[in-house]
């Protein structure tokens, strides 16, 4: 069974814990219900003013709030509109400390592949050619439309998804997508018995990489790859490393802390965690690390072998395009 959080002394107000998702699927809110009845003993010792996902609580309650007054704030999913923009500001007055919860608001997540595209093309494939059921294609949602009951506002899409410190401070990093139940009560402890490190820090992981804690039987000194697969184009071995079965790991260039659900299932990391200490950017450091392992030194054998990685960029930064140098390149800082 696992063991309560440390409890704070009794005179002293309860923390208040504050919980919001932008530009997310919801997983990191999944997170936190699957704490189960773990969190029914956090709930003893904070008060939860703010979790839209989960109660019914209004922007307005926040905006009534005096400044600092939420101790911590849990903020998933990156910046994608004005909406996501405005909210962040606004919890980032209201609360001491700012944590970027998950790899949507740490590094970009999936949502931050949209920045290969400009917002036409996207709203076009969306609205225009996308295959439908229904005679909708070619309307597009605007920032003001008039109705019968008035006029009605949405958010305004941004050219480029941001992650959360490209947009406010923020204290803390919890990698994952989403982090995973454990880290996730574990950082709770933390945070509730005054256990953090210094701010700017990656919380609830490790500094090392997956492939340092992995525990499947390494490729020999000097191996090189002839052939990229993709998973399903192969029968894997689970006792082996994925590299040395020629399918593309990111393990080598991610932070170790999930525990390794893909890689025991079977299924090659992702590079949800985000890049490990020392590396400033995820997608480099995994193509410097297949590129020591490509067995030729002639340019068409070397064209032949790339063609079995069929999205280079999806795959070396499918969490973290938002933070990359590349985004960088496109955007600037």
């Amino acid at each position: 069974m696992a063991s309560k959080p440390k409890t704070v002394q009794s005179k002293q107000p309860k923390p208040k814990l504050a919980f919001y998702w932008a530009s997310s699927c919801g997983g990191c809110e999944i997170t936190i219900t699957e704490l189960g009845m773990r969190l029914v003993d956090v709930s003893e010792l904070v008060d939860i003013v703010f979790w839209p996902a989960a109660m019914d609580f209004k922007y307005d309650d926040v905006k009534a709030m005096q400044d600092d007054e939420i101790d911590i704030c849990f903020f998933n999913g990156a910046i994608r509109n004005s909406e996501n923009e405005e909210i962040a500001h606004l919890l980032r007055k209201k609360s001491k400390l700012m944590i970027a919860f998950g790899s949507c608001s740490h590094l970009g997540g999936i949502p931050g592949l949209a920045n290969l595209f400009d917002v036409e093309t996207l709203l076009e494939r969306v609205f225009d050619t996308a295959p439908s059921l229904d005679d909708s294609r070619g309307t597009r949602p605007q920032v003001k439309n008039k109705m019968a009951e008035g006029e009605i506002e949405i958010p305004k899409m941004y050219d480029r998804v941001k992650t959360l410190a490209q947009t406010v401070a923020v204290d803390y990093f919890m990698p994952g997508c989403p982090p995973v139940v454990d880290q996730v009560w574990n950082v709770f402890q933390a945070i509730l018995s005054g256990d953090l490190p210094a701010k700017g820090s990656v919380i609830g992981a490790q500094a090392k990489t997956n492939c340092d804690v992995c525990t499947r039987e390494k490729g020999k000194s000097g191996m090189r790859i002839k052939e990229f697969k993709r998973p399903h184009m192969a029968i894997l071995d689970p006792n082996k490393c994925f590299l040395t079965q020629g399918v593309i790991c990111l393990g080598p260039a991610t932070r170790a802390g999930c525990g390794l659900p893909c890689i025991n299932g079977n299924m090659p990391c992702r590079g949800c965690y985000g890049p490990p200490d020392g590396v400033v950017d995820q997608g480099s450091k995994l193509i410097s690390a297949v590129a020591a392992l490509i067995d030729t030194d002639d340019p068409q054998a070397l064209r032949d072998i790339l063609t079995g990685i069929v999205d280079p960029v999806g795959l070396s930064y499918r969490f973290g395009l938002a933070e990359s140098i590349l985004s960088d390149l496109k955007f600037g800082k």
